[in-house]
């Protein structure tokens, strides 16, 4: 069982490149906060997580806030999980050029090559992004850094997998029909990827969401319990199920995760909730019962403790959002 495909497939991500450069040294831009760039290119109000991929020379990245560069070398994938404005370059300081001001520049030329710099050493690199639920996201993006780096050239599948997406940016034809649609599930190969490499190589003392996964009775426990939320589970059954002791199960789950199986399935259970509350038209008797409540008033209460406000206001309330976002990037009204 795996546990990260079925938060996944909850998750619903999906995947696009936007950015094909070449630039040269000394080059040094900043990218804007995700939630910037989401108006352009996931206009839902769905949560934007940003990579880029060096195939060729090297440079460096950090978050905005933290001027602290990494590293960065022909093979890397630099991921910005939740979001935040960074900066990338390479060669001596130069005053970054502020993406933000270009960005309908930047998406009207698709994945054109684009060329800058000072005439120094290469550094070729793609750019993309995933779109993801904001809320169910959480489950595994909460347990990583705001910047993480993975070398994906080391074993012969990673080299597929760039060498694929590669040649598939380097082939971008607006008039091929399918070519999008490669390159998204491309997209979201490289950050499934990247997220498995990451956990790999997690130091063995590390806890959290992602180190649990690794652990074989903690990640065998969530997969069961992401498999089947609505399923009437208890300690015992959980633990029945995965093959230890409840005790044994309880104090690994809590070593990892900071709370009780049974807690973390409530929790998972409120927040698929929220996301059929946003996305169907389903009634909220109906939701309570696929996510596991015996009864509407039950998932109702549950609900406003954690959200601050019962099922059907939180729907209206994301209704309205919603639609503030649509009239926002299209305030005319005209159809694309």
């Amino acid at each position: 069982m795996d546990v990260l495909s079925e938060v996944l497939k909850a998750v619903k991500l999906d995947g696009a490149m936007f950015y094909n450069a070449e630039f040269s040294a000394p080059w040094c831009f900043r990218s804007p906060a995700s939630r910037t760039l989401a108006p352009y290119l996931s206009p839902d109000s769905r949560h934007l997580i940003i990579f880029h991929l060096l195939t060729e020379g090297r440079g460096y990245a950090h978050v905005e806030e933290d001027v602290r560069p990494v590293p960065l070398t022909a093979g890397d994938i630099v991921i910005f999980p939740h979001g935040d404005p960074h900066i990338m370059g390479n060669g001596s300081p130069v005053k970054a050029v502020d993406n933000e001001q270009e960005l309908q520049r930047i998406l009207s030329e698709g994945l054109k090559l684009s060329r800058q710099g000072g005439g120094g050493e290469i550094t070729k690199f793609i750019c993309g992004y995933m779109a993801c639920e904001p809320h169910l996201s959480q489950v595994f993006l909460g347990g990583l850094p705001p910047i993480l780096k993975v070398n994906i050239r080391n074993d012969t599948s990673g080299q597929w997998l760039e060498n694929s997406l590669r040649y598939s940016v380097g082939n971008a034809d607006a008039s091929r029909p399918g070519g999008a649609a490669v390159l998204a599930k491309l997209s979201e190969a490289l950050f499934v990827e990247t997220l498995r490499r990451y956990i790999a190589l997690l130091p063995q003392e590390q806890t959290g969401w992602l180190a649990g996964v690794r652990d074989p009775e903690v990640g065998k426990a969530l997969a069961l319990l992401h498999r089947k939320p609505a399923h009437p589970w208890t300690i015992a059954a959980l633990a029945n199920e995965v093959g230890v002791s409840r005790s044994v199960l309880a104090e690994r789950f809590r070593r990892y995760l900071s709370e009780t199986p049974i807690a973390y399935l409530t929790g998972w259970r409120l927040q698929l909730g929220a996301q059929k509350l946003k996305s169907t038209s389903s009634s909220v008797a109906q939701i309570a019962a696929e996510v596991g409540y015996e009864s509407e008033p039950s998932f109702n209460r549950a609900f406003k403790r954690t959200f601050g406000l019962p099922p059907a206001r939180f729907r209206s309330q994301s209704k309205l959002a919603r639609d503030r976002a649509v009239r926002h990037e299209n305030p005319r009204g005209v159809i694309a």
